[in-house]
C-alpha cells in the first residue's frame, strides 16, 4: 500500500488526472476499476475520479509496490533538467518567491523546446530548481514547472516562470486577461518622433515560422494585434524605443515595426538586411536588439502579495549600452 498526501503543486486537480501522472503507463480503465473496488480510496472513501484534489486529502493505493513501479515506468529520468542548467549560460534569476521564478534570458536560448533535442528555458528552469533543493525529482511526475510566457530565440529578456501548480495558473491566468503590462525596448531604423498606437491583424505561417499582417479577403484569418510605442532616444540613423505589447502574438513587436519603416536592428526575418549587415561589421552586432525589459503586475491577493504591484524590471544587455555610447 502507498500512501500519498496531497500538496500545493498536487491540489486543483482532478483524482483521475493525478493518478495519470503518478502512473503514466497505466490505462485510465485500470484506475476506474481499482476506484470502483476501493483499491485506490479518497481521505479514506470511495472515490469516482472526478473528485478535486484539496491540499492535505490523502490518496491510498492498496496495490503492490510492484503494480505501482510497474505503472510509474521507474525512476524519473533529470539528466536533460541538470544538462540545461550546466550548459544554458546567461540565464539569471531577478525574482523569487513561493510561486514564480522570473529569469532574464539572453539572446539565442530558447523559451521553451522547438525539437526534441533542444534544451530551453523551460529545462534550464526545472534543474535550477532540483540544484538548488526547491524540488527533488520525485515530484516531476505529478507537476512540473514551466515557462508562462515565450520570448523569440534572439530575443533578450525577462521570463516568467512557475514553480507550483498555483504559480501557474496565476500567472497564466493574468498574462491570458493581459493584466500584466509588457514593456520591450528596442534599436529600430531611422527617426521615430512620436508616440502612436498601431492596431492590424497577424496570421502566423507555422510551416514557415513566419507571421504576416493582412487586411483585405484575409481578414476573417488574423488575429487582433496591438502596440504602443514612443521615442526614448534619437541618433544618427536609429531610435531606441520602448513599446508596450498590449497583445502578445508571435513577432508581433519586429512585424509591426517593420510595417511602419523602423524595422528592428538585426532582424533579418523582417528587417533590413543591408543595414543589418553594416553594423554587424561595424558594432558585431549578431541578434536582434530587442528586450523584453519590464514586467508590471496588478494588484494581487490569496498568496500573491509579493508580486502585488510589483515592477520587474531588467538593465539593457550590453550591445544596447554600447549602441547608445555611439552616435
Amino acid at each position: 500500500m502507498q500512501r500519498i498526501q496531497i500538496d500545493e503543486n498536487e491540489a486543483g486537480q482532478r483524482v483521475d488526472k493525478f493518478l495519470h501522472k503518478f502512473m503514466p503507463l497505466a490505462a485510465s480503465s485500470f484506475f476506474y476499476k481499482m476506484l470502483r473496488k476501493k483499491n485506490i480510496t479518497l481521505n479514506g472513501k470511495k472515490a469516482e475520479g472526478k473528485e478535486k484534489l484539496v491540499k492535505g486529502d490523502v490518496l491510498c493505493l492498496y496495490l503492490s509496490d510492484e503494480t505501482i513501479n510497474q505503472f510509474r515506468g521507474g525512476r524519473a529520468n533529470t539528466d536533460e533538467y541538470e544538462e540545461a542548467y550546466k550548459k544554458l549560460k546567461g540565464i539569471e534569476v531577478v525574482y523569487e518567491d513561493r510561486n514564480v521564478v522570473i529569469v532574464n534570458k539572453p539572446a539565442g536560448v530558447l523559451s521553451q523546446k522547438a525539437a526534441a533535442e533542444d534544451l530551453s528555458v523551460n529545462e534550464w528552469l526545472i534543474g535550477y530548481l532540483l540544484k538548488t533543493g526547491v524540488m527533488d525529482e520525485s515530484q516531476l511526475s505529478t507537476y512540473k514547472p514551466s515557462v508562462c510566457n515565450r520570448l523569440d530565440r534572439n530575443t533578450f529578456g525577462l521570463v516568467i516562470g512557475a514553480k507550483s501548480l498555483a504559480g501557474s495558473q496565476k500567472m497564466s491566468s493574468l498574462l491570458k486577461s493581459r493584466k500584466v503590462r509588457k514593456f520591450y525596448r528596442m534599436f529600430v531604423k531611422g527617426q521615430v518622433a512620436q508616440e502612436e498606437l498601431l492596431e492590424g491583424l497577424l496570421v502566423k505561417d507555422e510551416e514557415n515560422n513566419r507571421s504576416y499582417l493582412v487586411k483585405g479577403d484575409e481578414r476573417k484569418a488574423g488575429s487582433p494585434i496591438k502596440t504602443r510605442y514612443y521615442p526614448v532616444s534619437r541618433f544618427s540613423d536609429r531610435t531606441l524605443v520602448e513599446a508596450e505589447l498590449i497583445t502578445g502574438k508571435p513577432h508581433q513587436l519586429r512585424l509591426h515595426m517593420a510595417g511602419i519603416g523602423h524595422p528592428v536592428l538585426g532582424d533579418y526575418k523582417y528587417g533590413d538586411r543591408s543595414w543589418n549587415d553594416r553594423y554587424k561589421r561595424q558594432y558585431q552586432i549578431n541578434s536582434q536588439l530587442l528586450c523584453a525589459c519590464r514586467l508590471a503586475f496588478p494588484k494581487l491577493e490569496d498568496g500573491f502579495e509579493a508580486l502585488s504591484k510589483k515592477v520587474i524590471e531588467i538593465p539593457l544587455p550590453r550591445e544596447f549600452q554600447m549602441l547608445m555610447r555611439k552616435p
